[in-house]
């Protein structure tokens, strides 16, 4: 038999799922780099490409943000979306590189390379929220080596933003500098297939999982949600914060973004 229940769902699996190309925008492989101002030694570099998922208010916001902040620190910044900035001679110009929730596969191999020697040459990277949040990377250096882990799952609908409490575990590392040692925010949670652990690994921050509602399959226990890694004579810090726009406006947040970019701009990791 029938039933007005078994056509609607039969109408719902013949419809096919579309992509908001708002948040999935075609990809798109950039070959020719961007013109670039003239820069004061030590600029920032803010690259926001997604050949993945995209959210525009954020990336919009973010971008704003460290912007601001980094000029407030007193250095040039330049921001874009095309990949092809990373290429030897323009990333010389550069003593940050500040990836805002990139996503998906944005670099070609020759990008990939040259990436991977700036930072190892000595090169600070800040990877900000979705930097590391794909569910798969066919980079396998980039996941392994510069982030150290797996991103598995973030809390979702209807508990996506939930409150929780941040534990500052290194109070005396140069990014935590100023933030208290419990921190409370409202955030939609990350978790990952394990806590970095190698290349000289530093656990920054984690996060209380009993003071939000983490699905079973992503309680990690100890939970990590921004650490530090070194990558040969160079730096990288990842911060799985800022989902949301209005996140950047938080006077908290911009603290751990602009000590970020003071830390990834020294020379010792």
């Amino acid at each position: 038999m029938i039933t007005l229940m078994t056509v609607a769902l039969m109408a719902a699996q013949a419809v096919p799922y579309v992509k908001n190309p708002r948040n999935w925008p075609t990809p798109v492989m950039d070959q020719v780099a961007p013109a670039i101002p003239p820069l004061r030694k030590g600029a920032v570099l803010v690259l926001s490409k997604t050949n993945g998922f995209r959210d525009p208010d954020q990336i919009v916001a973010a971008t704003s943000a460290v912007q601001e902040i980094a000029r407030e620190g007193g250095r040039d910044v330049f921001a874009t979306e095309n990949a092809a900035v990373m290429n030897p001679r323009d990333l010389a110009r550069f003593r940050v590189v500040v990836l805002n929730s990139t996503s998906g596969t944005i670099f070609t191999e020759a990008q990939r390379a040259a990436l991977r020697a700036w930072i190892e040459r000595g090169g600070g990277v800040v990877l900000l929220h979705g930097a590391g949040g794909d569910h798969r990377y066919d980079w396998a250096w980039y996941r392994d080596t510069l982030l150290g882990a797996q991103f598995i799952g973030h809390t979702s609908t209807p508990d996506q933003f939930q409150q929780g409490d941040i534990h500052v575990e290194a109070p005396d590392h140069p990014a935590m500098q100023g933030l208290p040692k419990v921190w409370q925010r409202v955030e939609e949670w990350y978790a990952f297939d394990r806590v970095p652990i190698g290349a000289g690994t530093r656990i920054l921050a984690t996060l209380d999982e009993g003071s939000y509602r983490p699905a079973p399959e992503q309680r990690m226990g100890r939970h990590p949600i921004v650490w530090t890694r070194c990558v040969a004579k160079g730096r990288a810090i990842f911060s799985a914060l800022g989902h949301r726009a209005e996140s950047y406006a938080e006077p908290l947040h911009r603290r751990l973004i602009g000590n970020a970019i003071r830390w990834a701009a020294g020379r010792h990791c």
